[in-house]
């Protein structure tokens, strides 16, 4: 699956590759750069972490007039008033304008490394609408950025990482020169496609694939789920043999009456007691006005 998304990614994409300090993931970001440059597209590279001329160490220099860096790096918060970008410019509307300042008929990839350092200085909130807007606006063919997900609270990474439709997840691999990346990608249709590779990155920017081993394939939909059932870990029973069911249905219920017990009460026997009312005269008893010694 690495092979296909370094291959392209869908026009709405946001690929987000999640690294941590055990093991960068730019090597394999510069491999997304190159990857867009061999396909002609327009390459946007907003760089925070690095200097623009290592961002550019390896990368397709034939290719200069496609690939645009912003230096973000020399001065992020904009102290010395230069002529760069900053990161309060982080919003749809400035990025928009940055991107149509070159001029340019091929489709346009925007490279973020990384967003960990936006993360630092604008809520999640904020980027998680600029990154939203950008893949539905049209600014932009697609998005792809670098995470360091041990800078930020698990929410703030699975908040970035819940919009994306495809993620690298890396780590380091077993050898030396190989790394592990456990990859999700959403499909428009809600499944979920995983896999796990073992993969080097060539001193060209080139990825070659070791081993793959693949997840059996999920689905966003809850409707689709697999029906749990609760009671499978319960330390005792809460359903009845057959013939617990029969013994069950045999059972007279103490509330029940059967016909010889009504008949039984209903029907008075000899020897049972029964109260007699006889009126007398001091009663007074209308029958046409059973509520006449009532004051009302």
């Amino acid at each position: 699956m690495l092979s296909e998304l370094l291959q392209g990614i869908e026009t709405g994409g946001f690929l987000v590759i999640q690294d941590s300090c055990s093991y960068s993931g730019r090597h394999l970001l510069k491999s997304f750069i190159n990857a867009a440059l061999n396909r002609t597209e327009v390459v946007h590279v907003l760089a925070f972490d690095v200097s623009e001329e290592e961002l550019k160490d390896g990368l397709k220099t034939s290719d200069a007039q496609r690939l645009h860096i912003h230096n973000a790096y020399s001065d992020p918060l904009g102290w010395t008033e230069q002529q760069a970008f900053t990161v309060h410019q982080f919003n749809f509307k400035d990025l928009t304008d940055l991107v149509k300042q070159t001029p340019h008929t091929k489709p346009v990839t925007l490279i973020i490394d990384s967003l960990s350092w936006i993360l630092r200085h604008v809520t999640p909130p904020a980027v998680c609408k600029t990154l939203h807007q950008l893949r539905k606006g049209g600014a932009v063919r697609a998005v792809i950025v670098l995470l360091h997900a041990d800078m930020h609270q698990k929410g703030t990474v699975g908040s970035v990482c819940h919009l994306a439709t495809s993620l690298i997840a890396v780590a380091p691999g077993g050898k030396r020169d190989e790394a592990m990346a456990k990859i999700t990608k959403r499909s428009k249709s809600g499944k979920v496609l995983q896999d796990e590779e073992m993969f080097s990155v060539n001193e060209d920017f080139t990825v070659t694939v070791h081993s793959k081993r693949s997840i059996p394939e999920q689905s966003l939909n809850d409707g689709e789920d697999e029906q749990v059932d609760p009671t499978a870990d319960l330390t005792f029973n809460l359903r009845l043999s057959d013939s617990e069911l029969e013994a069950k249905k045999k059972l007279t219920l103490p509330f029940v009456f059967s016909k010889e017990k009504k008949t039984a009460l209903l029907c008075p026997g000899p020897g049972s007691g029964r109260i007699v009312y006889e009126p007398d005269a001091n009663d007074d008893y209308d029958q046409e006005d059973p509520d006449d010694d009532l004051d009302v």
